[in-house]
């Protein structure tokens, strides 16, 4: 158990209180630190989030904030995984969520309700259906953005410019430049940008980073598997009919192309559009390239190249390949994606996952548990994910929660709040976003174009290729103008 030490700046009864919270916790903390008191907060960590934050922050991110005011909160894009990201934040941090934007007056609603039976103070959030004017009307300190992937950029860099910290779903981007301004926009405005990409954030892929891979166990590693073989491309035909008067499909289209309205995008809908987004390669490769990148230390890759298409299930609105392979080049190290949305996963109990070979042992792993398996000497070792269904009960209720990711998002959350806390990079921070998103776009653009790719982030091209390079930014719907890393 570290020490306490004593803090002459602050009461002794302040003193004798942290003494007798860390005595009540200490049934589940492996250590606790408490250092840096400021004018206006004293930070903590609290319950199960604290052996969370232990294994994943490490000691330079032991600082919970508790802030003299809560935190002033606004989500945009009240959705599924919106919601989910914004309940998370509320388990861990003292906010006041003020505002809520959707262009789904419904869906509005019901998220506005939620939210008020989950913070402390009950109250409502003030509600909108264009995210400038919420940012324009609110001095916030901290925005979330939900929406699907062709608002990600936009929105993010306009919060920056307003003065808020962003944290941003996966994949950050629907083309290259996006990610480029963003990541511009973050540095300019100095703005702490965590993506969404909470593998970093996994408390059994932390243990197995820190347990397997930087133990040395895997030894040299020269090959990487990463797959999704989950049928979730929507194959369905819907005909065309009238946009309802709760859904302004206008606003939600934005700066991508108009598409005739076939019933509400939500969930699975846009996802299967690549006007929207960026296929299965940048929805679920990203997650898993993300998590290798992080476990390996990797950066851009040399090359990418990628395959595939619309091989089984072309009757359908959907333009996202069914099947797919991509090539992630790096020095004596390739990492390979496929997916399939039809057929068998090769591995049954790892449809989903990245797989990791060195020379002294193979590390497979997923969203619910790592195995290692040595070659040769050594003992295997296995892990599962965590669960926290005791300390947050209302996980059990929640709508449509993948539970078995609460405690990733929570311990993201404490990692982004630590971050803006202490000034430094978050664990997801945009530049490792934007080089996993990026990635997956330059993946589909190499299927797209049958040549691979060679990106150079320095001069933002793709070197010896003109028209690659012209496909690194789409074209915008007007009136909407597309962000620019050089003059954002």
């Amino acid at each position: 158990m570290h020490k306490v030490k004593h803090l002459s700046t602050k009461s002794d009864l302040q003193v004798n209180a942290v003494a007798v919270f860390l005595k009540n916790d200490i049934s589940h903390k492996k250590s606790i630190y408490m250092n840096n008191f400021s004018n206006d907060r004293r930070r903590f960590l609290k319950g199960a989030a604290a052996t969370l934050a232990l294994t994943t922050l490490g000691a330079s991110g032991m600082n919970f904030i508790y802030a003299a005011k809560p935190l002033r909160v606004a989500l945009i894009g009240t959705g599924w995984y919106g919601k989910g990201d914004l309940f998370k934040l509320i388990q861990v941090a003292p906010v006041d969520v003020v505002a809520l934007c959707d262009v789904d007056k419904n869906q509005l609603a019901e998220a506005a309700k939620m939210v008020s039976q989950r913070q402390k103070s009950g109250k409502s959030p003030r509600l909108y259906n264009d995210y400038r004017k919420l940012l324009a009307e609110n001095e916030l300190d901290i925005v979330l953005i939900g929406s699907p992937d062709h608002w990600h950029a936009m929105m993010a860099i306009d919060a920056m410019k307003a003065g808020a910290h962003v944290y941003v779903q996966k994949p950050i981007s629907v083309d290259v430049i996006e990610g480029e301004a963003m990541l511009a926009a973050a540095r300019k405005y100095n703005r702490v940008v965590q993506v969404g990409t909470q593998r970093r954030s996994t408390p059994h892929l932390v243990d197995a980073k820190k347990n397997v891979v930087d133990a040395g166990l895997l030894g040299k590693v020269s090959h990487v598997e990463m797959c999704c073989y989950y049928h979730m491309r929507n194959n369905g035909n819907p005909a065309v009919q009238p946009v309802p008067d709760f859904f302004d499909y206008d606003m939600w289209t934005g700066p991508a192309p108009i598409l005739p309205f076939v019933g509400l995008p939500h969930i699975g809908g846009w996802r299967s559009r690549m006007e929207y987004g960026n296929g299965i390669v940048g929805d679920m490769c990203i997650h898993m390239f993300d998590a290798t990148r992080w476990m390996l230390g990797l950066g851009w890759p040399k090359r990418i190249s990628s395959t595939g298409g619309i091989y089984v299930n072309k009757e359908t609105r959907s333009n996202i390949s069914d099947t797919q392979s991509a090539l992630f080049e790096y020095d004596d190290l390739n990492c390979i994606w496929q997916h399939r949305t039809w057929g068998t996963p090769s591995d049954p109990d790892y449809p989903w996952s990245f797989k990791i070979y060195g020379d002294k042992g193979t590390l497979k792993a997923d969203v619910y548990k790592y195995d290692f398996i040595p070659d040769g000497k050594g003992d295997k070792i296995h892990k599962d994910v965590v669960y926290e269904k005791e300390k947050y009960p209302e996980d059990l209720t929640e709508p449509r929660i993948e539970i078995h990711t609460a405690p990733a998002t929570r311990s993201h959350m404490l990692n982004f709040l630590a971050a803006i806390d202490n000034h430094t990079r978050p664990v997801a921070d945009i530049e490792e976003g934007h080089i996993s998103t990026a990635s997956c776009i330059l993946a589909n653009l190499s299927m797209q174009t049958g040549r691979p790719v060679v990106y150079d982030p320095k001069q933002r091209i793709v070197v010896g290729d003109a028209e690659m390079t012209a496909l690194l930014r789409r074209p915008y719907r007007q009136p909407w103008q597309h962000p620019d890393p050089l003059t954002v």
